[in-house]
């Protein structure tokens, strides 16, 4: 492991396990002001919080994975097991999503048939606040960190941060009107519940398709492709480069692309400039990067 893979793995163990102890305090201080402010929406945004523990533990198991070195079974390393982190938490922010739109949407049934919650106590709306302020701290650190170190699963996490800090909102919100004016106003949790889910679909919906895309080999957008390929030409040595193929693996790009060069070249020069083109290319996207170049004659 090189010295800037581990410097790398270090912060993100560290973000990560900041964000594991702050969930787990606002979890439990959240669960107590729910119960003992008689406040559904509360006891609700607690669970949510809860949910961030998978999370956390996720990102602390594959991006332990992620950085081994490539070995007999891993060819290209083992920098998927990160895309697939962030896949899971795109989904577990989806599950969270839908179980939150579904209890918004019962509480409305309910509502609408005559059966209305208890009003909340004062300690969930200070609850609500202060899950709001920390969480959003939270996040902007996190995804600080993971756009830093170019960790997708790390990013990924703060987004899971921030849709706690979402839905803490939506819970403040609710409990305001229910605490403050009561009656038809009780109906604003349920409604805010509702907002909060769908927003939280949207990011869920983000994350997994950025693991899919990965997981399914997309190539990079077309203007990293030009970049890549005027690195590639930039000596006049070369010409005509063609199937170039890119894709993601984890933190790091792999770049295969043949060009065509003097057929009157040597084997020892034409390797030569294939070993600047990996050069330039490592420079613009990490050391880690994976660069394969076929050298053919000019025709």
């Amino acid at each position: 492991m090189t010295e800037q893979t581990h410097l790398r793995e270090r912060e993100i163990y560290r973000v990560t396990w900041i964000g594991f102890f702050v969930n787990l305090f606002l979890s439990v201080g959240k669960l107590f002001a729910g119960l003992w402010g008689h406040s559904a929406a509360m006891v609700a945004d607690a669970i949510h919080s809860a949910s961030d523990f998978a999370t956390d533990l996720v990102v602390l198991l594959f991006v332990r994975i992620s950085s081994r070195p490539r070995d007999e079974d891993h060819d290209y390393g083992h920098g998927k097991y990160e895309t697939l982190a962030t896949l899971i938490i795109g989904l577990a922010l989806a599950a969270v999503g839908v179980k939150l739109l579904w209890n918004g949407c019962l509480s409305i049934r309910d509502f609408l048939h005559g059966r209305l919650p208890e009003q909340p106590g004062q300690i969930a709306l200070w609850a609500a606040l202060v899950s709001i302020v920390v969480k959003e701290l939270l996040y902007r650190y996190t995804v600080r960190v993971g756009r830093r170190v170019d960790s997708p699963s790390v990013v990924a996490n703060a987004w899971h941060h921030r849709s706690d800090a979402l839905s803490s909102i939506g819970t403040l919100l609710g409990i305001g009107c229910a605490y403050f004016f009561g009656g038809v106003w009780r109906l604003a949790d349920p409604v805010a519940a509702i907002i909060v889910a769908l927003l939280i679909l949207f990011v869920a919906g983000k994350l997994a398709k950025t693991g899919l895309d990965e997981l399914l080999e997309k190539s990079l957008p077309h203007e990293e492709e030009a970049k890549i390929l005027a690195l590639i030409t930039a000596d006049p040595a070369v010409s005509s480069p063609h199937n170039l193929r890119t894709r993601r693996v984890g933190q790091n790009i792999s770049i295969e692309a043949h060009i065509r060069v003097d057929g009157g070249m040597t084997v020892a020069a034409s390797h030569h400039l294939t070993v600047e083109i990996e050069r330039r290319l490592r420079e613009a996207y990490g050391e880690g990067t994976m660069v394969s170049i076929h050298v053919e004659p000019k025709r």
